[in-house]
């Protein structure tokens, strides 16, 4: 501050009280140079004084023994009234065992008569002032003025202080209003002010008495550091009582509440909350409850999926994506045959290791990523295929993966068109796989984007069908060219009376449409020989083969 007002040539003021002129006339010289001085004869004139200029003046001097009013009396009243109770006050006397009573009474200072050091007078001038001035700084961001709790900063810093003197169990718990902008909107500004304080009150209230504390972190979002087993269902149903009984006409009102039960005090206070935090997040939307407690193995989930996220365009470039090959056999004559392959992607993470495609596929099947993956594969299949039919003179079909998303991609038919002439293909070398969910999206465009790969010649396989959004009007609407089965039926078959049946009924659609059925999920002779006798001809499974890297699935050419 001081170096502020030196650049503006302005000064504070401090006010002198002294009863006799000689000192008033050495005080204001001392001071003059740094202070703008103002002069009061007596108590009362002060008092007078600080009444009309309060909010200006940055010190007061004052002698204790003065006509009319003393400067114990002017003490007094300044330390009983909020706005005089922000100004410093130094008192000068030539008494000095009043120095304790004094510093008792409020007095900030204590400066001995004769006024014979004007240094030491500048000196403690400047340091109560600059005190104080720090002192209001530090009071304005303290407390949030609209429901009087802790501003964050102060808050995380007063739970810091906390740990040092307790080791009790603590709570953190993340309290927020559901759309509360809305109830600015609908309910005007003032009202949601309203609310809030109301909120502040409550929490405050219950904190009463407690080891705990509470800020408000956002506009509509509070911190409590509350002892453990406290029920905050029961808190939440007080304030929404509490906002009831005040009446906000139009407010309807729904507190979600995230608890990091039991803190772990290894971990910095603002990540406690940060748990909370997601607890409390992940109740949007979900009105059939309020109060979720933070997860830590569903949080290092999280935290392991973001890593994966966040590493496959590292991965697709340094090419620990791996393709690997399951073989189909035909096992309609008496030696299975080779026929084809299904391209199955791994991930071989340098500091993860293998990842199984149970903890990657589906994530990135939900945040749109899985199309990276589908193209890389697509490109490294027929970069597969080109290279087995240089190598062994095979021209061995291979069958990928087309995603939902990949649906909905224009570019589609021409980037796979560009990848079969890249690698001199044909389409029918190329086989299509589509998830049995991409038929329930928008028939519309996929009736069309399969017509259109239809007549490019390539060929449309219904993977995993069965599994939950089939129907036989959409196989009537939608032309395939093979049905998967769904390897759950194939793994059940002769341990469950459903899963035989289901079997056997894919086998009749197959045979109302005309398409030949691939069962996947394979794994023993007995499955095989009651598939034969239904009528498959193409098994995909561990009794042939599990997924193999390129190098090992060329032994299989033999």
């Amino acid at each position: 501050m001081k170096r502020i007002l030196l650049s503006t040539g302005a000064k504070r003021k401090v006010l002198v009280v002294e009863d006799e002129r000689i000192n008033r006339e050495i005080l204001f010289h001392i001071l003059s140079e740094e202070y703008e001085v103002i002069c009061a004869e007596n108590g009362r004139q002060a008092v007078d004084i600080l009444h009309k200029d309060d909010d200006s003046i940055s010190l007061i001097l004052l002698d204790l023994m003065m006509p009319v009013m003393s400067g114990t009396e002017v003490l007094r009243i300044c330390r009983s009234e909020e706005k005089l109770s922000r100004i410093p006050v130094i008192v000068m006397t030539q008494d000095e065992e009043a120095e304790v009573s004094i510093i008792r009474a409020g007095a900030d200072d204590f400066i001995k008569k004769p006024y014979n050091m004007p240094e030491v007078i500048l000196a403690r001038c400047e340091r109560i002032i600059e005190l104080y001035e720090k002192k209001r700084l530090i009071d304005s961001a303290e407390i949030d003025p609209l429901t009087g709790l802790y501003t964050a900063d102060f808050f995380f810093e007063y739970i810091r202080q906390m740990e040092k003197y307790s080791d009790a169990e603590m709570d953190a718990v993340v309290m927020d209003i559901e759309h509360f902008h809305l109830v600015n909107e609908i309910c005007g500004r003032s009202e949601g002010d309203r609310i809030l304080k109301t909120i502040g009150l409550m929490i405050a209230s219950e904190l009463s008495g407690s080891y705990g504390i509470a800020c408000r972190c956002a506009a509509d979002t509070f911190y409590v550091y509350h002892p453990s087993s406290a029920d905050y269902s029961e808190l939440a149903g007080k304030i929404l009582g509490e906002v009831a009984a005040e009446s906000f006409e139009k407010a309807n009102i729904r507190i979600r509440i995230g608890v990091n039960k039991n803190v772990d005090r290894n971990d910095p206070p603002e990540q406690w909350f940060d748990h909370a935090k997601m607890a409390c997040d992940g109740l949007r939307g979900d009105y059939t409850r309020q109060l979720a407690y933070y997860d830590s193995e569903a949080h290092d989930r999280q935290l392991y999926h973001e890593r994966l996220i966040r590493d496959v365009d590292s991965a697709i470039v340094n090419r620990d994506f791996v393709v690997y090959y399951q073989p189909k056999y035909d096992i309609s004559g008496d030696v299975p045959v080779l026929r084809s392959a299904e391209a199955l992607i791994r991930w071989k993470h340098p500091e993860l290791g293998m990842i199984s495609p149970g903890d990657f596929i589906p994530l990135f099947e939900g945040n749109g990523l899985v199309q990276k993956l589908d193209r890389f594969v697509w490109e490294e299949a027929a970069s597969q295929i080109k290279k087995w039919k240089e190598e062994y003179n095979v021209a061995l079909p291979v069958s990928v993966n087309v995603s939902r998303i990949d649906i909905f991609d224009p570019e589609l038919e021409s980037r796979l068109l560009r990848i079969l002439d890249k690698n001199g293909l044909s389409a029918s070398e190329l086989l299509l796989e589509i998830t049995e969910s991409a038929y329930s999206d928008s028939q519309e465009r996929l009736i069309e984007v399969v017509n259109s790969l239809r007549k490019r010649g390539f060929r449309i396989e219904m993977d995993d069908f069965g599994s939950g959004y089939s129907s036989l009007n959409m196989l009537t609407t939608i032309p395939i060219d093979v049905l998967k089965m769904d390897m759950k039926f194939v793994r059940n078959m002769l341990r469950d009376e459903k899963s035989l049946k289901l079997c056997e009924l894919v086998m009749d659609i197959s045979r109302f449409l005309n398409v030949p059925v691939v069962a996947e999920g394979v794994e023993e002779k007995a499955q095989l020989d009651k598939l034969k006798a239904m009528g498959c001809e193409n098994i995909q499974g561990f009794y042939f083969s599990r997924p193999l890297p390129a190098e090992e699935f060329k032994e299989l050419f033999g």
